[in-house]
């Protein structure tokens, strides 16, 4: 029999520290979890008092100030739109920046450049521009632009990455069998980036989603979940703030479970040989 070879003391002390790097990142979040999760009479630090779902419900009742559901619907609307936009600007950014054209350094640095300005001085500034216009107190408008300030560099940096190492010479097969622009990016680039696509809307989502800063300047008279939140801290000493945290984890992981599901399905079916 063979003997097991003896692990050196250093993956000990390595596994000690992960360890303790999984219960920072997520120790916080389950202290969260059970203290969501006390009886009517539950405080906001421990012991925990009884076991229930009562803050669960309480979520989606009326708050002393404030309300969680509208806050919650205006964010995850938002979202989707900061979505929809980052996907559909990144991708043709990634085409157009397949290959050289005057200018192009120039917007490239343009572009990430939001990412190193501090983005109270971004807010600040979009927000003295939509007021000019008479949108400053439009949330739709005006944090859709924030919002898209923060999305868009890091979209677009991934999208560069993608076309970066993909083999154009599929679509040159497409155009030599005569296929038009049109008909190859749908039917050839597309599908073989659509993976991708998928966590990049998933990225833009999620950053609109919990950002914070940016949109404190520029949201008008109306909060998103952030927002509201936020307000909420220094008036509601319940546990409602608690329950609304374990939720809205909930719901992001199964965003993400919807992402990670979209994508194996699309890499299954480009992996599939077509029929006929």
């Amino acid at each position: 029999m063979t003997q097991k070879k003896k692990k050196p003391l250093s993956y000990y002390l390595l596994a000690g520290f992960f360890g303790l790097f999984v219960l920072f990142l997520y120790g916080p979040m389950f202290a969260v979890f059970l203290l969501s999760l006390q009886g009517p009479e539950g405080q906001l630090t421990f012991p925990m008092r009884g076991f229930s779902f009562y803050w669960l419900g309480a979520v989606f009742g009326e708050q002393r100030v404030g309300n969680f559901v509208e806050a919650f619907w205006r964010s995850f609307s938002l979202g989707l739109i900061v979505m929809v936009l980052t996907v559909v600007f990144s991708v043709m950014a990634g085409l157009a920046f397949r290959r050289r054209f005057t200018g192009s350094n120039l917007i490239f640095y343009l572009t990430i450049s939001s990412l190193i300005v501090p983005s109270i001085l971004v807010s600040l500034g979009i927000g003295i521009v939509f007021g000019l216009v008479g949108l400053d107190n439009q949330w739709y408008s005006s944090a859709l632009a924030g919002h898209l300030t923060w999305t868009l560099p890091f979209a677009f940096l991934i999208m560069l990455g993608i076309f970066g190492r993909f083999n154009p010479a599929y679509e040159e097969a497409a155009r030599d069998l005569g296929a038009s622009e049109t008909t190859t990016f749908w039917q050839i680039v597309f599908p073989l980036i659509a993976s991708s696509v998928v966590g990049v809307g998933l990225l833009g989502f999620t950053l609109s989603y919990d950002e914070f800063t940016r949109t404190s300047l520029i949201s008008g008279e109306t909060n998103t979940l952030p927002l509201e939140i936020f307000g909420m801290t220094t008036n509601v000493t319940s546990p409602t703030l608690y329950a609304l945290g374990t939720i809205t984890t909930i719901f992001s992981f199964l965003l993400i479970g919807v992402a990670l599901f979209a994508i194996q399905y699309l890499s299954n079916r480009q992996s599939k040989p077509k029929q006929g």
